[in-house]
């Protein structure tokens, strides 16, 4: 079989490189800038601290911390990004990295200072409340205060123990019965609950006064911006001060001393209010000068956070080198592919004289058992069908690549499911837009459903375009049939055409409806019987062309690979038995449609292994069908062990015979030690045989194989029963919304019937079924086609590329 584009990975090969220490770092970069080498790790079990350039990839780490701290402080200060214009050419990974801790203390000792002058001005700002709103109930707060402790001090014979308290203390130390006060401000939804403890606290020997502050104040504990009340509390006596002290600091209250005499008051107000202005202009100060260093770090950023990734990812793939003291030089091994290994060999000898080694790079090709990476040429277009490929699993290398086949197969299926031509030109005008739009729409941070809708245009876009055949196969426009390639086949029995719907029609002479379905079938009795019919059979024959596209892969990977025991013991053995029944299963549904039969495809199977010698009778559909199943059945059951024994034991016999073969090399080869070690350098690496194990991994195939030809060709009837139910809702939804609402005669009700099918068309039919039909795709590609042949049990090709960092940074 011819090369086919996609079908079998790229060629790799191994590849050593050792490379002198003084131009390592240069070839590592002008490498990552090519993308073409995926670096083996040849210290995996040193962890990261004891690689040898641990410490460089540190400061690279904290520079990119130092970096995103800019980011954040730039983006706070509503300060744009300048695009990549300003770039530094000769700038050093050092001098970065001085400049960068420069910037970072300038940064934080502004922050350091703003906070504090912050601060300091919320406090001023509250005073300075204080102030303003303290005085309006000051005066009559006193004189309820002082009226209500007269009445404490007349008050005798009282029970009540707190009060004799206070009274002795008053006799004690006259000073306590000084009417004291608090000021400040709390939060307004704490107000009631504060005046309620200090009530409780003082057993009601104070007086509370409270103001609502019209707009939300900046707090100067946490700079958020709350809303708050200033109040003051009159009282009596040291203890009690102490007591509402400390009910103030759990409630988070601000305190600010308010003085008695109003010349003070006046005096307070006009230095807060100045301090308050000077403050202000040293914010304003201070923010001009953050903004203006940071504008400086804007026009740089991009280039300094690109420059320390790129010099990250250069030495975290030096860290996978293995150093050699002895001649001062660097091993890396690498995979690379195989055409590009010139451009790599030109890439080493530029790094060796820009960075002026006097020795060059040694580059050489090696050979490993070591399975290779697996790599596709995709674009944008196959890329995406790859995409659904490696999500069940990445091709072992060499392996045939289903993504040919599933870029034909995939939107195939779907449009069978999907088969409607109104339904797929909506499609086709949404994936055209996001086509048309891609170069705008890929640079945006697109939602979950949007960003995957984008990044499968092309599948959906091949998906519509194949619904729209389908859907003119099927004569389905929105469920309304069309006459676009012709009148009907079928006639009136009479040309008044009144026992249309009860005798109905006859089909006329000479004429057969061109393409697809004819449409009279549509509204008739029969249509769903018709339909049923034919969907069903339909999908029978594309699932047994589906899978034995998938078992001529697997004789495709076994001749490639050279296994003729694969070729013989399974493949041959499968083809048969898959043949012999569901290959005989879709022929005699073809003979049944070009003969017209009558026949029962479910009696001629059952009865196939029932009772296979059987006389037909009205089921026989052609002469010597009776000797043919016959013939097709035993066929089937020699499959099945032909399957289970001869490959265990055609391996165990190989076994051996390598095994005697290589037991006799050692005796003869006697004292030649060279003989013998390479007979054992030739063997090395051979997994152990176990014939147990082996068995039962073939007889566990064999019945997966037996089982899954029935459960797989059954699965595939999903095409029927999704194209019919999409079908149905369609119909569902014209005859029962739309011409329902039609029927009224009625413009309103047209409008909201209108409206209610364009949206049940558009969030079930379009998008609920489509993504529907969109998994059962899936499903048919990933179990009943890839299970045939397709390992999927390799790794991607993944090479070293600063591309791939732009990639991320962007994203």
């Amino acid at each position: 079989m011819p090369p086919l584009f996609l079908l079998r990975s790229e060629d790799m090969s191994l590849v050593r490189m050792v490379i002198p220490v003084e131009s390592a770092h240069d070839t590592v970069a002008y490498l990552g800038q090519l993308g073409m080498l995926q670096f083996r790790d040849l210290n995996p079990g040193k962890s990261p601290t004891q690689r040898i350039y641990a410490n460089q990839v540190k400061r690279c780490g904290e520079m990119g911390r130092q970096l995103r701290y800019f980011k954040s402080q730039i983006e706070s200060a509503g300060i744009l990004i300048a695009a990549r214009s300003t770039i530094e050419n000769d700038v050093d990974l050092d001098e970065l990295e001085v400049k960068l801790s420069e910037y970072e203390t300038e940064l934080k000792e502004i922050a350091s200072n703003s906070a504090r002058l912050f601060r300091s001005h919320a406090e001023l700002t509250e005073f300075q409340l204080v102030l303003l709103k303290a005085g309006r109930f000051f005066t009559s707060g006193r004189a309820e205060a002082a009226f209500a402790q007269r009445e404490y001090d007349d008050f005798e014979g009282s029970m009540d123990s707190p009060l004799l308290l206070i009274e002795q203390e008053m006799q004690t130390d006259p000073t306590k019965g000084q009417l004291g006060y608090v000021t400040g401000l709390i939060p307004k939804l704490k107000t009631i609950q504060f005046e309620r403890i200090l009530f409780r606290a003082t057993r009601g020997n104070m007086v509370f006064k409270s103001s609502v502050v019209e707009r939300p104040v900046t707090d100067p504990a946490t700079g958020e911006k709350v809303e708050k009340s200033v109040f003051v509390v009159f009282f009596s006596g040291e203890r009690t001060q102490a007591k509402i002290v400390k009910i103030c600091d759990a409630f988070g209250a601000s305190r600010y001393p308010y003085p008695e005499e109003p010349s003070l008051q006046r005096q307070m107000r006009s230095e807060v209010t100045g301090r308050l202005s000077e403050l202000k202009s040293t914010l304003d100060a201070g923010t001009s000068h953050r903004d203006t260093v940071l504008a400086g770090i804007s026009y740089q950023l991009d280039f300094w956070i690109l420059m320390v990734q790129r010099e990250k990812a250069v030495y975290h793939i030096m860290n996978k080198f293995n150093m050699d003291v002895t001649r001062k030089c660097l091993v890396a091994e690498a995979w690379s592919d195989f055409i590009c290994e010139k451009q790599v060999q030109e890439a080493l000898m530029r790094a060796t004289v820009d960075s002026n080694s006097q020795v060059g790079t040694i580059f050489q090709e090696i050979r490993t058992k070591d399975l290779p990476p697996t790599f596709f040429k995709t674009n944008k277009i196959t890329g995406a069908f790859q995409g659904i490929v490696d999500a069940y699993g990445v091709a072992r290398y060499k392996e045939a690549n289903p993504a040919v086949y599933t870029i034909v197969t995939f939107p195939f299926l779907f449009a069978v499911m999907f088969g409607d031509w109104g339904h797929g030109i909506v499609l086709l005008l949404a994936t055209l837009y996001l086509i048309l739009n891609e170069g705008k729409l890929g640079s945006q941070k697109l939602g979950d459903i949007m960003g995957m809708a984008f990044g499968g245009r092309y599948v959906i876009l091949l998906m519509s375009i194949f619904s729209i055949y389908t859907g003119f196969i099927y004569n389905e426009f929105f469920s309304v049939p069309f006459r676009i390639f012709g009148e009907s086949a079928y006639v009136c029995r009479d040309p008044s055409c009144k026992d249309s719907r009860t005798a109905g029609l006859i089909k006329g002479p000479g004429y057969t409806y061109p393409f697809g379905f004819d449409p009279v079938w549509h509204g008739s009795r029969s249509e769903l019987p018709f339909l049923n019919s034919v969907k069903m059979k339909m999908s029978i024959l594309l699932g047994v062309v589906h899978m034995n596209l998938g078992l001529a892969l697997s004789y495709y990977n076994a001749s490639y690979f050279n296994e003729p025991l694969d070729i013989w013991y399974q493949f041959v053995p499968q083809i048969l038995f898959l043949g012999s029944l569901f290959g005989y299963l879709s022929l005699l549904i073809i003979i049944k449609w070009c003969s017209g039969s009558q026949a029962d495809l479910y009696h001629v199977m059952i009865y196939m292994f029932l009772s296979p010698t059987d006389d037909l009778g009205p089921n026989q559909l052609f002469s010597g069908q009776t000797e043919v199943q016959c013939f097709l059945l035993l066929i089937a059951v020699v499959a099945v062990p032909t399957m289970l024994l001869p490959k265990p034991l055609a391996l165990k016999k190989r076994h051996e015979e390598r095994t005697h073969g290589r037991s006799y090399g050692i005796l003869n080869a006697g004292s030649d030690g060279e003989s013998v070690d390479n007979e054992h350098d030739h063997h090395h690496g051979e997994e152990e045989f176990d014939f147990g194990e082996t068995f039962v991994h073939q007889m566990i195939e064999t019945i997966e194989f037996v089982l899954g030809a029935v459960s797989n060709t059954a699965s595939y009837l999903r095409l029927w029963a999704l194209s019919l139910a999409h079908a149905q809702l369609s119909a569902v939804f014209y005859d029962k919304v739309l011409i329902l609402a039609w029927s009224y005669h009625n413009t309103m009700i047209l409008i909201i019937g209108g409206f209610v099918f364009i949206c049940a068309t558009v969030g079930v039919l379009l998008i609920m079924e489509t993504l529907s039909a969109f998994l059962h795709a899936l499903r048919l590609h990933w179990v009943e086609f890839q299970g045939k042949f397709y390992g999927g049990d390799g790794y991607q090709f993944e090479p070293f590329s600063f591309a791939t960092l732009e990639e991320d940074d962007q994203g």
